[in-house]
């Protein structure tokens, strides 16, 4: 009975985890490290090294379709590359600034602000027309928005094939 309230506790609490991309944490990364760390306290734990090597490169995968997908939604809009490095730096900065509001929950908004009002902002700045700018900045701000959508789907996926692993027989 015990083995599975702690199983239980141990599932929602990588379901907290996974809301850590709320923040802009590195969730997976955790989810990754707290799946490890059961493995090794539990001698039942049927995961092995393959098994690792799923939620490692699943993880991989999250980080690598969130950059490229930001990267490439300015420049698909008719942005530049300082544009789409100005849209990361931004998503970065806007999270940070908005993670006092709303409980926290204002790290969202404010990441997605951030990637539009970097980008928003070099592409002015390189004399880019405000139309074209703002198209530019829209587009990284989108795809920001995309590439955080799969990272949490690649995370509930590394939650979901933890599970059996984790709960008891």
């Amino acid at each position: 009975m015990m083995s599975f309230v702690l199983a239980g506790l141990f599932l929602g609490f990588l379901g907290l985890l996974l809301m850590l991309h709320v923040f802009g944490l590195p969730a997976n990364w955790l989810i990754l490290a707290a799946v490890a760390t059961w493995g090794w306290m539990h001698a039942g734990f049927a995961g092995g090294i393959g098994f690792f090597a799923v939620l490692f490169a699943l993880c991989v995968l999250g980080e690598v379709v969130e950059f490229a997908a930001q990267m490439w939604g300015g420049r698909r809009f008719g942005g530049s590359r300082k544009g789409a490095w100005a849209a990361v730096v931004g998503a970065i900065i806007g999270g940070v600034l908005g993670a006092p509001f709303f409980f926290g929950l204002g790290a969202v908004p404010g990441s997605f602000l951030g990637a539009y009002a970097g980008s928003l902002l070099v592409e002015l700045g390189q004399g880019y027309p405000m139309a074209t700018a703002r198209r530019a900045a829209w587009g990284a701000m989108w795809n920001k928005v995309f590439g955080t959508v799969v990272k949490v789907c690649i995370g509930v996926w590394m939650i979901v094939l933890s599970f059996d692993l984790v709960w008891p027989d």
